[in-house]
Formats: C-alpha cells, structure tokens, sequence
C-alpha cells in the first residue's frame, strides 16, 4: 500500500461490525450523517491510551516522534493561552501541563483525573481543533506545492486505504475516485449562489459502492479508523438520504440502551432543516460528506533537525468528498428522472438561464 511519506503507521485492528458497536462509534457515525461539529459535544469517548495514540497517528501526529510531541506541545499551549487571555479561563494545570498529551482526551473522556478536569479538557481539545486546522491552511500557503501534487497525496492516500478495505474482506462492490474536470468546475461555481473557487468541495471525489445497505455503517466506520479522524468532516456539507440515524437504533436493538447517553437528542435530525441538492432526482439517494483529510508534507519541508520554522507545523488539509451508497441504490438512481445526464442537463439549463437573465430580449408577445 502506497501513503505519502512520514504517514504514521497505524496497529492493525480487527473490522468494527455493528454489532460491535457502542456509544462511541454511533456518536461518530452520526456525526458523519447529519454533517455535525465537534465544537458541539460535550465528551470525548477514548478508554486506553492506545485508542488515544491511534487516533492522533490518524490526524498524523506521531508523538514518539520529538518533532510531532512538540508541536503538539506547542498546539496546546496556545490553545490554553486563547482561553487564559480571552475568557481569563481558568484552566488547571493537569490539563495546560499534562504528563502526555494523550492524557488530555482521557480527561476529556472522563476515564482518568477529577470530573471538572473533563469540562475543561473538552474545551481545550476544541481550541485545538480549530488551531491545527488554522495551521494547515497556512502551511498550505506557504509551500511550494501545486494542487495537482496535492491530489497525488491524498488520492495515493485513499487508494491505500481502499486496497486494505478489500484486503480485510468488507463487500464493497466499488472503490473510484474522479477529479472534476475544468468545464465541470466553471459550471458547478456558476450554478452556486457562492461563486467561489474555495466553495468547490468535491474537487476531488470518492465514490464508494457496498454489496448490500446492512454494508455501509461497517465501510464508514472503517474509513474513520483508517483513514481520516471522525472529527474533521467538514460541518454542513453533508447530504444524507440514504441512511437515517433513528432507523439505525430501530434496525438494531442492541444499540438503543445508548440512546439517552447521545449529545442529541433523538429527533434533533427531524427539527434540522436539510438542503436536497437542486439538480438530483426526487427519488435520488445516497451519502455525500466531505473530510478535510490530514497530509504530511515532509516531503516539501527541511528534516526535523534543520527546520529553523517558527511555526514547525507539517501537515496540511485537502478536501474530498465521499459518496457511499449500495449496488442496488446504485442501479436506482441511474433510472429515470435520477439519471446522471439529466442532472448535468438540469444544472447546465440552471446555469445557462442564470447567465443570460437580463441580457436576452423578450419574445414580442402577439
């Protein structure tokens, strides 16, 4: 399996069935669902140290690495000053100092120091949060690195991850990527009421098709294992009509003790307003999401030991969109009204309306 370089190595783990499931991964599924934020939660779920290190291998943070252990050092640090200096919050030192930055989501989680350590551990984490995602775009700026070798990274990235998918036996029928042409991103851009190039989030995309719908919770999971951290999909881009959380719970009645445990309530989706897109058929189904996906660029940075950097950031951010859905879904959605060239045909007449609105002459009425 081919990854860019310096990507963390991640423990083999066995395949995470439903029936497998607990409160922590239906909190990360539905947040994949309904497009949430972590901002928004209130508990993290680690249990073990070694959940924790995985978890911060996958947003491609090594800490036996000195470079990585101090940057993350250097995150948290910031992190606690904003909160100091901006709320004059008072953050205990258990949590602004810890003995490892593991600790911090164990606090957080709740398994490890007092219970007020919890409360301030989850707001630091999400300062953090919001710092390194800061921090990727900036380095992004920075280096000398054209999107085309972006694309290179993340999709050798993805394919890595695909060719382990089918090495562990998941049944998935289709594993493609595509990237959007020129044509299709000037008509995309015209068709949006935001014509701006940063709005485009499926630059590049992933279309992923399971044997069957009890299929694709195990491949979407298995995705937030291997390949991205559940919390860096990207808030509100999600469009989901194809798997209903609430359904989830009713279709697997071991999982509905960990209903009253959620941070949302069980109709929060219903009172949520949702946007269809307004080219797909009425009948059109599937699971759209977008990830910012972590890359290290230490390929485009000095080693380590002769980084003179202020800022010693190595990893930067690349949006990619998911598409998840089952063969016989598939089949549906190439049928009638959903078929894929009458919704190019129905977002081109969109685009060609909008474009001549005002400078065509009417018709002279008889």
């Amino acid at each position: 399996m081919k990854f860019p370089p310096n990507t963390p190595q991640l423990p083999d783990i066995p395949v995470c069935t439903v029936a497998d499931m607990g409160l922590r991964e239906l909190e990360r599924i539905r947040l994949i669902l309904r497009g949430g934020s972590v901002i928004d939660w209130r508990r993290m779920h680690f249990q073990r140290r070694d959940e924790v290190d995985r978890f911060l291998r996958l947003c491609q943070i090594d800490t036996s690495r000195p470079e990585d252990e101090a940057w993350a050092r250097t995150v948290l640090a910031d992190a606690v000053e904003y909160l100091r200096q901006t709320f004059d919050y008072r953050v205990a030192d258990a949590v602004a100092e810890p003995e490892e930055i593991h600790d911090l989501f164990l606090y957080a989680s709740g398994v490890k120091g007092l219970p007020r350590h919890r409360r301030i551990a989850c707001i630091v984490l999400k300062v953090m949060h919001v710092l390194q995602h800061i921090e990727g775009r900036d380095l992004m700026h920075r280096l000398a690195v054209s999107e085309a070798e972006l694309s290179e990274l993340v999709i050798a990235k993805v394919l890595g991850v695909a060719q382990l998918l089918r090495v562990k036996g998941l049944p998935v029928a289709e594993f493609a990527h595509s990237i959007k042409s020129r044509e299709s991103l000037i008509t995309k851009l015209l068709a949006k009421k935001e014509t701006v190039a940063a709005q485009i989030y499926d630059r590049t995309r992933f279309r992923i098709i399971t044997q069957n719908p009890a299929d694709i919770l195990p491949v979407l999971y298995f995705l937030t294992q291997h390949l991205f951290p559940f919390n860096f999909v990207v808030p509100g881009q999600t469009e989901n009509t194809l798997v209903s959380f609430k359904s989830v719970l009713e279709e697997n009645p071991h999982l509905q003790q960990f209903a009253q445990h959620l941070h949302l309530d069980l109709d929060y989706e219903d009172r949520e307003e949702r946007t269809r897109n307004l080219y797909s058929g009425n009948t059109y189904r599937a699971l759209n999401f977008v990830v910012d996906v972590p890359v290290r660029m230490d390929a485009y940075l000095p080693p380590p030991a002769e980084d003179t950097r202020e800022r010693k950031n190595r990893t930067v951010f690349t949006l990619v969109e998911f598409q998840i859905m089952d063969e016989e879904t598939a089949r549906q959605n190439e049928e009638g009204e959903n078929a894929h060239k009458l919704y190019k045909r129905r977002q081109k007449r969109r685009v060609l309306r909008r474009l001549s609105r005002g400078l065509v002459v009417p018709k002279r009425q008889g």
